[in-house]
């Protein structure tokens, strides 16, 4: 009998192979593939996985937020993760909270982290929060007003 590490191992695969641009799309596809998977099974697997939508020449698609394992990386920028994850920025003195959608925080931390911010000394990331600890008050500022712009 198939098992939960053989869906999530295909999920992977069809990411990889092609743009899957929602979640319908996976399901469609895993379908095909002869995986009848319910919409809240799926949700969980991309949050498990760590996947995340992000903006691509070909338009938005499913992508490891880790890029573990892809041969063409597909590193989603800190500019293209923020207008659709990110929901608020707040601070004071050298700390910046940053709530993001459901699932997102570490997407967009890691992406903060491989970003190399000079202002940023560290992040910790929950489900759909970050605590980023800032250099000093102007630095919390600039990042601030940085993350802030870029949401819609």
């Amino acid at each position: 009998m198939p098992s939960k590490r053989d869906r999530q191992a295909l999920i992977l695969e069809l990411i990889e192979s092609r743009p899957v641009a929602s979640q319908e799309d996976l399901r469609r596809l895993l379908r095909l593939r002869g995986w009848d998977v319910t919409q809240s099974t799926l949700s969980r697997d991309v949050h498990e996985l760590r996947l995340a939508r992000v903006p691509t020449d070909e338009g938005v698609q499913y992508a490891r937020a880790d890029n573990a394992g892809a041969g063409d990386e597909v590193r989603p920028s800190l500019e293209a993760l923020l207008p659709q994850l990110v929901m608020s920025v707040d601070g004071v003195s050298e700390l910046l909270v940053v709530r993001t959608t459901p699932g997102s925080a570490q997407t967009v931390a890691k992406a903060l982290d491989t970003s190399r911010l000079a202002d940023v000394i560290g992040t910790i990331a929950g489900d759909d929060t970050i605590l980023i600890v800032c250099r000093s008050g102007s630095a919390r500022e600039r990042l601030e007003r940085r993350l802030g712009r870029t949401r819609p």
